[in-house]
C-alpha cells in the first residue's frame, strides 16, 4: 500500500510539473492589501458580523444537522506529493497492556478491573477536512497583507495569520452541485470548473450567491474517499476564471470543495504551480476549505444552509482540521 501511495504521489507531483501551455492573459499576481487595515490577519473572515451571524441562524431548521467532515483513518487520502507525512494512529495504552506494563503502579488487580485505553496520532496539517490560512502560500516571500517570512516566520511557526487566528465561522452556506446540474455522477478526471459551470448550477438550483457566503463546490469526488488511490489521482477542481468570478463578482467569504487539491492541474499560469491558491489566499484574502464532505447535502438537495464551523487553534500553523456542520434553512 505504501509503495502504491508513493507512485500516486509521484503522479500527482508530475501533474504540477506538466506543461502550463494554457498560460495566457491572467494578470500577474501580487500580494494583496487588506481593506481591514495593515494589521489584519484574517481577511474576508472580517465579513462576519453579529448581525450576519444572527440573521442566518434565526432562519435555520435545527431538526436535522449535516456533518461535512470526513473521518480520519490509517490509509486515508492525504496530500503526499511533496513528501508530507501520512495520517498515523497508534495505541499508547490498552487494557491488556496496562496489566502487563503496570505503568501507573496500580497493581495487577486494579489494572484488570480498570480497563485503560489511550491513543495518539500524527498528520500533516492539511489532512482531512481543513481550512487553509494565508500563511499556507505566499508570493515572493510574503503572505496576504504583506507579512514577510523574514520578519514573521520563526521556528515555532508563523507569527501572523496562523491557524489560531481563525474565528468560529457562522455564515450562509451555498452548495454548488455541479454533477447534478450536468446530469453526471461525478465530474471527469482533471475537469476544470468554469464561471459558466457556476452560473449554470446556480440557475438549475434557483439560488443566488450573496456577499459573504461560504461557497462549497461539489465535484462528486468524495464518493471515492474510501479508496485513496482513486480519490487522489487526477482530481477535478476549480479553474482560475471560476476563482476570480467567485472572489470578485460573487464576493464569497470562503470557498471550499470536496476534493484533495481544490484547484485543477496542470496550472494555467506560467511560473506558478498553484495559481488558484495564491490568488485566493495571497491576493484576495479568501480562506480555502478542502476535503469537505458534501454528499449528504447533495443527496437531500440542500443548497442553502447555515454553515457553522470551528478549527483547531494551532498556533503558527498554515492550516487546521475543521468540523463543519450545516443547518438547513426553514422552508
Amino acid at each position: 500500500m505504501r509503495n502504491k501511495n508513493i507512485l500516486i504521489a509521484v503522479s500527482v507531483f508530475n501533474m504540477f510539473l506538466s506543461s502550463t501551455s494554457f498560460a495566457a492573459d491572467f494578470p500577474v499576481q501580487k500580494v494583496g492589501n487588506s481593506p481591514w487595515g495593515e494589521h489584519d490577519e484574517i481577511g474576508r473572515l472580517n465579513m462576519m458580523t453579529p448581525e450576519s451571524r444572527t440573521g442566518i441562524m434565526t432562519r435555520t431548521d435545527a431538526s436535522k444537522v449535516y456533518d461535512l467532515a470526513v473521518e480520519y483513518f490509517v490509509g486515508m487520502p492525504s496530500w503526499q506529493a511533496a513528501g508530507d507525512p501520512h495520517y498515523q494512529f497508534w495505541m499508547t495504552h490498552t487494557p491488556r497492556g496496562a496489566v502487563v506494563d503496570n505503568v501507573l503502579n496500580m497493581g495487577h488487580e486494579v489494572n484488570r478491573h480498570v480497563s485503560y485505553s489511550g491513543s495518539a496520532f500524527s498528520m500533516y496539517s492539511h489532512t482531512g477536512t481543513h481550512i487553509d490560512m494565508f500563511s499556507h502560500f505566499g508570493l515572493d516571500g510574503k503572505i496576504y497583507n504583506h507579512f514577510s517570512a523574514d520578519q514573521y516566520l520563526g521556528d515555532k511557526g508563523w507569527q501572523r495569520s496562523g491557524a489560531e487566528t481563525v474565528p468560529p465561522i457562522i455564515a450562509r452556506g451555498v452548495l454548488l452541485d455541479l454533477p447534478r446540474a450536468k446530469g453526471v455522477n461525478m465530474l471527469p478526471d482533471n475537469y476544470r470548473v468554469t464561471p459558466n459551470d457556476i452560473k449554470t448550477v446556480l440557475a438549475s438550483q434557483n439560488i443566488e450567491l450573496q456577499k459573504g457566503d461560504v461557497v462549497l463546490i461539489r465535484t462528486g469526488r468524495m464518493q471515492n474517499f474510501d479508496n485513496a488511490s482513486t480519490y487522489m489521482n487526477n482530481s477535478p477542481g476549480l479553474g482560475m476564471d471560476a476563482a476570480i468570478y467567485l472572489a470578485e463578482e460573487a464576493n464569497a467569504m470562503i470557498i471550499g470543495a470536496d476534493n484533495l487539491s481544490f484547484e485543477a492541474f496542470p496550472s494555467e499560469v506560467s511560473g506558478n504551480y498553484v495559481p488558484v491558491h495564491t490568488y485566493l489566499l495571497t491576493q484576495m484574502g479568501v480562506p480555502i476549505l478542502e476535503l469537505v464532505d458534501l454528499e449528504s447535502l447533495a443527496h437531500d438537495q440542500i443548497y442553502e444552509f447555515a454553515f457553522v464551523a470551528a478549527s483547531l487553534k494551532l498556533r503558527g500553523a498554515d492550516a487546521a482540521p475543521m468540523r463543519p456542520i450545516a443547518f438547513p434553512i426553514r422552508k
